[in-house]
């Protein structure tokens, strides 16, 4: 799968929820491998902050990036909506401290979003897999985020107020091609209670019936409730019985479940790739969503390149028959069994290590181990299956190594062990020439890597 931006530029204008600032942000196409960057243009050189989970500064009412002092708040309804539509790279230009707050739901920037379309990419997408159920617990409120394998990504959320009119509620996106119609239009919500508080923390300058869930679910004195309306420039109100005061009504009973599951989307998305996994969140906030995220993050940061998948139920892609087609190895020197991944770009081999290997013999009769450039040669001759692949004659073709460089050896292979062979093309094929860079694993780890480049020769 491609890396996506956006076709063109589009602009979304309004109020600041905390500043109650008028501001602009504009989301413009991005170069590949850029990710998510907001930039500050109302500020001396125009900053730019990536949109990663260690730049997150703060997560009082919603999530805030910052770098050398400079910082970007209310970021997740963008990020959600980014992320669920594929994005990749994207430059957010904003005018001030603060990404405006619209309806207070992701709606506005789907829309946005879908006005200008998509863009593919001249770069893979770069998916972080989870291959093992991980989980985050927040002792002192009770939170406890999970994430489980999956085949795509998806989101369990569950959320408990001690509250009244909002009663413990839960909310799913199995599919995140469900976003706009499930969890798009989802408001953000605060309750009558914490406004004061909010206030006092010069927070939701900008909040009003329009772009805000209100729920009254503890009775308060009308002084304080004439307060309020006045700081927040509203008429005032009388409030005679508990429930929701929003003139417009609730698009879904689980509205404020829904806004959660999609500030979690946004805070997920700051892992930096898109995500293959189940996420199961119960009672999310900014907060912990960003501890969770950061030991997320903190892998992905250290791990170059995971393990391919390998399930050996699988029917093969090219079995050893189809590989004896494609390149002119045999026995004893054909180092591959099975070609389990292979596209225009990347491939990926299984190479089961046995004792009978003839090389056992010599390397070495009292510690066997697999020679070091022969796990290299098992790489290139995977990678030349991926090269001669398309070709409409490959069994007149072969490659030959012109160089090698970057061999490490990180661990020994032995009898007993599967190794999984991973190749990609650097650059493209030029003048017959191919430079790739391989992996080989066992299990979860790498046990060696080279870049080699070879020229790709017809038979005489």
């Amino acid at each position: 799968m491609n890396q996506m931006t956006l076709k063109a530029p589009f602009s979304v204008e309004g109020k600041g929820l905390h500043t109650g600032m008028k501001l602009k942000a504009v989301f413009k196409p991005a170069a590949a491998n850029t990710g998510y960057k907001f930039k500050r243009v109302d500020l001396e050189g125009a900053p730019e902050i990536n949109a990663v989970a260690e730049n997150v500064v703060d997560t009082t009412r919603g999530t805030v990036i910052g770098r050398d002092g400079v910082v970007v708040s209310t970021i997740e309804h963008a990020m959600a909506a980014l992320y669920a539509a594929g994005i990749d790279n994207v430059l957010v230009e904003v005018d001030g401290p603060e990404v405006p707050i619209l309806d207070g739901s992701a709606m506005p920037l789907v829309e946005g979003i879908e006005s200008v379309g998509l863009e593919a990419q001249n770069a893979d997408k770069d998916f972080y897999v989870v291959k093992e159920k991980k989980r985050y617990r927040d002792e002192a409120t009770g939170s406890i985020l999970t994430i489980y394998p999956d085949e795509g990504f998806s989101v369990e959320c569950m959320v408990e107020y001690n509250s009244t009119v909002l009663p413990n509620q839960f909310a799913v996106l199995d599919d995140l091609a469900d976003f706009r119609q499930e969890v798009a239009g989802a408001r953000t919500f605060v309750f009558v209670r914490e406004i004061e508080q909010l206030m006092a923390h010069n927070l939701i300058k900008g909040g009003d019936l329009d772009n805000a869930i209100v729920i009254y679910d503890r009775e308060i004195p009308q002084e304080n409730v004439d307060k309020i309306c006045g700081v927040m420039g509203m008429p005032s109100m009388h409030l005679d019985k508990l429930g929701y005061i929003n003139p417009k009504p609730l698009v879904w009973d689980n509205e404020p479940a829904r806004h959660k599951l999609m500030d979690l989307i946004g805070d997920m998305a700051l892992i930096g790739r898109p995500i293959r996994g189940r996420v199961v969140a119960v009672r999310p906030g900014h907060t912990v969503n960003n501890k969770f995220t950061r030991s997320l993050r903190h892998e992905v940061k250290h791990t170059e390149i995971q393990a391919p998948g390998y399930n050996p139920n699988d029917a093969p892609v090219l079995d050893i028959n189809k590989i004896k087609e494609r390149i002119p190895h045999r026995f004893p020197f054909l180092l591959i069994d099975k070609i389990i991944e292979i596209d225009k770009k990347h491939a990926v081999a299984v190479k089961n290590v046995t004792v009978n290997e003839p090389f056992f013999q010599g390397h070495f009769p009292q510690e066997p181990v697999m020679p070091g450039v022969l796990q290299v040669e098992a790489m290139a001759q995977t990678a030349g299956v991926l090269v001669l692949n398309f070709l409409e004659e490959p069994e007149k073709y072969s490659t030959y190594f012109l160089k090698i460089d970057n061999v490490k050896f990180r661990q020994k292979v032995v009898p007993g062990d599967t190794l999984k062979l991973h190749v990609a093309l650097a650059t493209e094929i030029r003048r017959g020439c191919a430079v790739v860079k391989g992996y080989a694993f066992v299990g979860e780890k790498i046990v060696c890597e080279a870049e080699f480049m070879a020229q790709i020769i017809k038979n005489k």
